[in-house]
């Protein structure tokens, strides 16, 4: 078994439903999640993405938006991209493009999304 799958094997993705996050857990521990808004009829909107401290710089957050995409893919869900590590994420591949809401397709990449995070803040 080669290192990638073995990480992927020691990989699990949980929708906590209850929290409104899905968590990315390695080995048992949590070690990062990414906030949703579940919409009607089945669109999900991925608004922030958190890696535990002692986890950062190891690939938990591109692994756990992957497996996410994963997931809302075979829910045969749409996203809309909010966070800016998922509209960062999705600027760099096509792979997931389907799955960008068409009406509510979300930010294009970091840049426009941590904008727009930064002028809803001053309205507070």
């Amino acid at each position: 078994m080669s290192n990638k799958e073995q990480t992927s094997a020691a990989e699990d993705l949980i929708d906590n439903t209850e929290q409104g996050r899905f968590e990315l857990y390695r080995g048992g521990d949590l070690v990062g999640w990414l906030y949703y808004t579940r919409l009607r009829p089945n669109r999900y909107a991925l608004r922030h993405t958190e890696v535990e401290p002692s986890h950062q710089h190891q690939g938990v957050a591109g692994a756990m938006v992957r497996r996410v995409l994963d997931e809302v893919r075979s829910r045969e869900g749409t996203i809309t991209a909010i966070c800016p590590f998922v509209a960062d994420y999705l600027s760099r591949t096509t792979t997931y493009a389907d799955l960008l809401d068409p009406r509510h397709p979300g930010y294009p990449d970091r840049a426009t999304a941590e904008a727009a995070q930064a002028k809803a803040a001053g309205k507070n």
